[in-house]
């Protein structure tokens, strides 16, 4: 099991998601920002970390959104997103093919990781529209 952590981070009523280099698994599919814990590392600061590696970016990582865990032929991942603010800087593509934001109304518009389905639908619902 490959713990993995990311960011939902939403800045006027949109969030950000990250395209996945062309060249890595799942290469181009959409995703929220973040990493792989490393040993010894709490998931807080493996995603302070991966953040700032990726896209040049710190932020204030808040409260955990959801928790997932999803078997690829490859490998098997637990993903804990955590509500985040971007607290200085501006993301820039460093590792990512692009960078998007979003609304939760566009999620339909992109192809996601798969470990990303659960997660897209709860934002949907809590952060969506009601009609």
């Amino acid at each position: 099991m490959t713990e993995v952590v990311a960011a939902l981070i939403f800045e006027d009523g949109k969030f950000m998601i990250c395209q996945r280099p062309a060249h890595k698994a799942r290469g181009l599919l959409w995703e929220f920002a973040g990493g792989k814990v490393e040993k010894g590392e709490t998931k807080e600061n493996a995603l302070i970390r991966e953040l700032r590696e990726e896209l040049d970016i710190t932020v204030a990582v808040e409260d955990i959104f959801m928790d997932v865990v999803h078997t690829y032929p490859d490998l098997q991942v637990h993903l804990t997103l955590f509500h985040a603010k971007i607290v200085q800087g501006r993301p820039k593509k460093i590792e990512h093919h692009d960078i998007r934001w979003i609304t939760p109304e566009q999620i339909g518009q992109y192809a996601f990781c798969p470990a990303d389905d659960e997660i897209l639908r709860r934002i949907r619902k809590v952060y969506g529209k009601k009609s």
